[in-house]
């Protein structure tokens, strides 16, 4: 009997250890309009053992239906890492409305060819995946799904994408793309220019809602977490407006804001703050996630899954992963 419960501790004990080893590896996406690292985040990026770092490349709108290229990726030629870069393109629902067969066609020749010379032009070392992130509806699956189908064609590279919260909890509605390999987006819970108290960027119940049937989604996934910071501006008529990666320690030394809360802040002085001119009176909510959100998220998901995935923060910036360093290890 005392062998048996001995043999029984022990596969226990391996089954433990192995769990705690599924979220093990880490890496980042890069989401700015410069490829340009500075030391700091070259040694955070170096510390990671996921091989890839994930790069925007481009945007793409599609507007009097034609396709249009914004925010194409500047890149200093000076720039060196030994991580393979995916480059992701993000591309709006409405691009898959009412589009035409030779179009999407057309669309995946194009964003092939952007890809292949940007990475031709720049001293980049490219790995054999473009993932594309695109908030599909039931509405637009057959079209969006098409797309990724002859991308993969044209490319000859393996062919992955973003998966969003709803599309999880919706799966039956908005379809499972053709692809091998997804990215759940565990952030944008809900929508940061509606009147809610909750936390935009990631509210754990809301995501835990979603994702109370994540194992039986039947594509492999990394997970995709957040570590940046905005600021939600609220003028006197109640319309809003973002600030992106503003944080509650900028307000707190500018005298020009006075702290209500925790999080909460009003303008004192009409002037040009972050890009916008701010009237005095407006407020100025600012959502940060704290690191034992992201704890309880990776916990929970881990629970659901039974296979090891990475962990791709969302983004590499300092500004973001100073504030993270247990993290990082």
């Amino acid at each position: 009997m005392k062998r048996i419960l001995i043999l029984l501790f022990s596969i226990i004990l391996i089954y433990s250890c192995n769990k705690t080893e599924v979220h093990n590896d880490y890496g980042f996406y890069y989401w700015r309009s410069t490829f340009n690292l500075n030391k700091n985040e070259q040694q955070t990026l170096h510390k990671s053992k996921v091989e890839n770092l994930y790069t925007r490349f481009f945007d793409v709108v599609k507007q009097n239906d034609q396709f249009l290229e914004f925010g194409v990726i500047n890149i200093n030629k000076e720039i060196s890492t030994d991580k393979k870069i995916v480059p992701v393109i993000f591309i709006t629902n409405e691009t898959w409305f009412n589009i035409k067969p030779n179009d999407i066609q057309f669309l995946a020749d194009r964003i092939n060819d952007r890809i292949n010379r940007i990475q031709s032009n720049n001293l980049l070392n490219p790995a054999n995946e473009i993932q594309i992130d695109s908030d599909w509806t039931a509405s637009t699956k057959n079209d969006y799904f098409k797309f990724l189908q002859t991308l993969k064609q044209v490319s000859k590279k393996n062919i992955s994408c973003t998966l969003r919260l709803h599309q999880v909890k919706d799966k039956l509605q908005t379809g499972v793309p053709p692809v091998d390999k997804m990215y759940l987006m565990c952030y944008a819970t809900s929508s940061p220019l509606e009147n809610q108290t909750k936390n935009s960027i990631l509210d754990v119940p809301t995501l835990k809602s979603y994702l109370r049937n994540l194992e039986d989604y039947p594509v492999k996934l990394d997970i995709a977490l957040p570590i940046y910071s905005w600021g939600i501006v609220t003028n006197h008529l109640g319309k809003k407006k973002l600030i992106n990666a503003l944080t509650a320690e900028e307000l707190m030394q500018n005298k020009n804001f006075k702290i209500i809360n925790e999080n909460n802040f009003e303008v004192l002085k009409d002037d040009f703050y972050y890009g916008l001119y701010l009237n005095k009176g407006f407020k100025i909510k600012i959502e940060e996630i704290a690191e034992k959100d992201i704890t309880e998220s990776l916990n929970f998901i881990d629970e659901k899954l039974d296979y090891p995935f990475n962990i791709i923060y969302y983004h590499l910036d300092e500004r973001f992963t100073k504030n993270y360093n247990t993290l990082f290890q």
